[in-house]
């Protein structure tokens, strides 16, 4: 039985830490409370920058591909088995699990992944989420049964909210994009709907003070990957796959600590677990960070892997990071961005004018982390390079072999019934096809 601690699961949509704690410039008074009331992991990467599959990843504690989660829910695809989703584990073991909002891992009934408890689940204002959520709680005070909430917010996904007049005159536009007129007017409906959110998630944070929860409840906000801009959302780059990561645990840690260690999504099913006083199950490949929670000197991980099969389009890539270094290998014979994997904004609209969709794309990508931070000059294919290239590589392979890639066997198949965009589209809107998308 576990130790009757509460879970509360905050999550947004493509946010990647551009959050108030990371000193991203949008005030978000929520965030920079649970900052200084928990732990901010400034180094936090999901699995996957791409929706479903980074959240069947954080939820399974394993890779999205042995998780079978290869591409989008809305799109046909699936768990392969439902019952090790974090919400099925915790009530097999006395948990209440309840969720409100957006959950983007099945097209079904959510019970079928083992929530008791489902509020409406289409893509609702945040505000709406929040008000499910802090029902739940209000009526929780009293209860002695432990519970599993998953609040999930659609901001900052796009459309974004609408910015106030004259908000884009200051705005300063993510590194990387052309800082024009559109792209900041854009930039600032993204800050907009990340202020909306920062509401939304003070009101949960309310909500569980009121009830006098504060005590018995492990917060955890994150979000699913990097926000929805070229070069960000839907790369392997530290722009698509760091998210931030906080979490508040009352009685266990201090308040106010940062941690600089390499952390990956799949490590928080297995700490879940730990704290809450329940075995980890056997299919579990994150690792758990209470070790590092409780002061001890070595870090967690040296290592996180990502991974991309299909998002709108099929785009095969994997990567392995550590502290100095970022590989990332594109399997397949194309060599031209896949323009239905990347959301349409000013920004591409700008870059496609100038002919960033003939670029040729390298297979193989080696960034230094300690000179290039930003992940701007590729500098794989070099005599100097070529040893550490191939270090990475044995490495990453080694990872694919161990969780079953089904990309070692070559191009990986749709599953029955999913639907995917051609990867030679202009956008993700044409039709859809299904099994030979070759």
């Amino acid at each position: 039985m576990s130790n009757g601690l509460n879970v509360v699961y905050i999550h947004s949509h493509d946010t990647g830490r551009c959050m108030e704690p990371y000193g991203f410039p949008v005030s978000m008074r929520a965030y920079q409370r649970i900052a200084r009331e928990g732990i901010v992991f400034r180094r936090a990467f999901s699995a996957s920058p791409t929706c479903s599959p980074s959240r069947a990843a954080l939820l399974t504690g394993q890779s999205p591909h042995s998780a079978g989660m290869l591409g989008l829910a809305h799109r046909g695809f699936s768990l392969t088995e439902p019952s090790q989703h974090l919400a099925a584990y915790l009530g097999q073991h006395g948990y209440q699990t309840v969720l409100a909002g957006h959950q983007h891992l099945t097209t079904a009934d959510p019970r079928t992944l083992g929530y008791d408890v489902v509020s409406e689940t289409t893509e609702i204002p945040g505000d709406r989420v929040a008000a499910h959520a802090v029902e739940f709680l209000a009526n929780r005070s009293h209860q002695s049964e432990p519970f599993f909430l998953d609040v999930g917010f659609s901001e900052a996904h796009r459309p974004f909210r609408e910015a106030a007049s004259g908000a884009d005159r200051w705005i300063s536009v993510l590194q990387g994009l052309p800082d024009m007129e559109e792209v900041r007017r854009d930039t600032a409906g993204f800050h907009a709907s990340l202020e909306a959110l920062d509401r939304a998630v003070g009101s949960v944070l309310d909500a569980l003070e009121d009830a006098d929860l504060v005590d018995t409840t492990i917060v955890i906000v994150t979000t699913d990957h990097g926000p929805p801009f070229p070069k960000y959302k839907a790369t392997l780059t530290d722009g698509g796959l760091g998210v931030g990561l906080i979490l508040r645990l009352p009685g266990i840690i201090g308040s106010g600590i940062v941690s600089d260690g390499l952390v990956s999504q799949i490590d928080l099913y297995p700490t879940i677990c730990r704290l809450v006083g329940i075995p980890a199950p056997e299919w579990i490949q994150g690792q758990s960070l209470v070790p590092s929670l409780q002061g001890a000197q070595n870090p967690v991980r040296s290592v996180v892997f990502g991974e991309v099969t299909f998002h709108a389009a099929y785009e095969p890539q994997r990567s392995i990071r550590t502290e100095r270094w970022l590989y990332i290998r594109r399997f397949g014979d194309r060599t031209k961005p896949v323009l239905p994997n990347i959301d349409q904004s000013p920004a591409l609209d700008w870059l496609m004018e100038h002919e960033w969709h003939n670029r040729r794309l390298p297979s193989i990508q080696l960034y230094d982390n300690a000179i290039d931070p930003n992940q701007d000059v590729n500098i794989a294919g070099s005599t100097a390079t070529r040893g550490i290239e191939q270090a990475l590589e044995d490495r990453l392979v080694a990872w694919m072999r161990a969780t079953g890639d089904p990309l070692l066997d070559g191009p990986v198949p749709l599953p029955p019934g999913a639907r995917i965009s051609l990867a030679s589209d202009r956008n993700p809107d044409g039709p859809l096809v299904t099994g030979n998308y070759q």
